[in-house]
């Protein structure tokens, strides 16, 4: 065995002079290990080469298994290295970055982060989410400004109106010194006043059929707090195309709507209920028919809760529900709603 031990090591250290890599030093002895095996299996008993390398084969069958054992193991041991530098390599770059979330942001939404359904992967889920309002009066001005306070990462807001003296009775959002600047710049920086790391993007135009395709492309999520048919039939239409869902909200005097619109998750889609526009006697503006100041607000403020649901996923949405708020009597109600076949948006028709 001496024999064999020395010529292993003589292998080693000529390998290790001419610079040959372990592998191949390692692939030498392995050699000189079989021939000696095959040596002991194939001589007889009593043979000079098998006294001279250990006399039986058992002994080295003995240290090969060995061998084999501690190469398993520095295999085995190896792997775990490689995947421990591998996931230590992915945590570097991110210890580089500034992390998600300031302490200040932790601080400030340590009320959402404590809750059980939203917690801080609900918020994450809402800092990376886009979220779009159509109207920054009577419904977009509540929920812009509780989806800023939400921490929602990117809100869009469209509208071509300016601020009047008029809509300061309910459109919380914008104050008197507002009065002739455009709703979408209004909006936009008492937002960025009540939470600097939100994102707003204002778009002073009307919403119309040429820009909406592109526009809710760009969003996962869409608010209607529009008061007339033609354009609540183009962001239903929009949205459908886009595959997001759509909260909708509508005001009258003293009652309140809202839905959620989401034919994607099979839920109706706003022209399923509303087929045809009605009479414009039948469906007065609040210009026309008057609204009680906080009502917008009321209706607003839930439609930002049924955004921030459908971000995070918490709760039940109001899909295939139509809450139905009487703000002079103090009461609400539920009614079902299903999607129709024959809906010219998202049926057969």
């Amino acid at each position: 065995m001496v024999l064999v031990l020395s010529l292993a090591a003589t292998l080693w250290g000529i390998g290790h002079l001419m610079g040959a890599p372990r592998q191949a030093r390692f692939t030498m002895i392995g050699l000189l290990y079989v021939a000696v095996l095959a040596l002991h299996l194939v001589l007889p008993d009593g043979h000079p080469l098998r006294a001279a390398t250990g006399e039986s084969a058992a002994l080295w069958l003995i240290v090969g298994g060995f061998a084999l054992i501690v190469y398993g193991y520095r295999r085995v041991l190896g792997r775990l290295r490689s995947r421990a530098a591998v996931a230590e390599e992915a945590e570097k770059p991110a210890q580089g970055r500034a992390p998600l979330f300031s302490e200040t942001e932790l601080n400030r939404y340590a009320r959402h982060i404590v809750l059980r359904e939203i917690g801080g992967a609900g918020q994450k889920r809402l800092k990376e989410a886009r979220v779009l309002v159509i109207g920054a009066g009577g419904l977009g001005a509540p929920a812009l400004q509780y989806l800023a306070a939400a921490g929602v990462g990117t809100i869009g807001v469209i509208d071509d109106d300016v601020v009047e003296n008029a809509n300061l009775q309910r459109q919380v959002i914008h104050k008197d010194a507002s009065i002739g600047m455009p709703k979408v710049f209004s909006a936009q920086a008492e937002m960025e006043a009540q939470n600097p790391f939100v994102t707003v993007r204002p778009y002073h135009r009307r919403l119309s059929a040429d820009i909406a395709t592109d526009l809710f492309g760009e969003y996962d999520l869409v608010l209607d707090g529009t008061d007339n048919f033609k354009t609540r039939y183009l962001v239903n239409e929009a949205a459908m195309g886009a595959g997001i869902p759509l909260v909708s909200g509508a005001l009258s005097q003293w009652e309140g709507q809202l839905s959620v619109f989401d034919p994607a998750q099979n839920a109706p889609c706003y022209r399923c209920i509303f087929d045809t526009a009605p009479a414009p006697e039948l469906a007065p503006s609040c210009a026309e028919a008057g609204v009680i100041g906080p009502l917008p607000g009321v209706i607003g403020a839930m439609m930002a809760v049924e955004a921030v649901k459908l971000i995070t996923g918490a709760g039940t949405a109001l899909r295939g529900q139509m809450l139905i708020y009487d703000a002079l009597y103090g009461e609400s109600r539920q009614i079902a709603v299903k999607r129709r076949a024959t809906c010219p948006v998202c049926g057969t028709g």
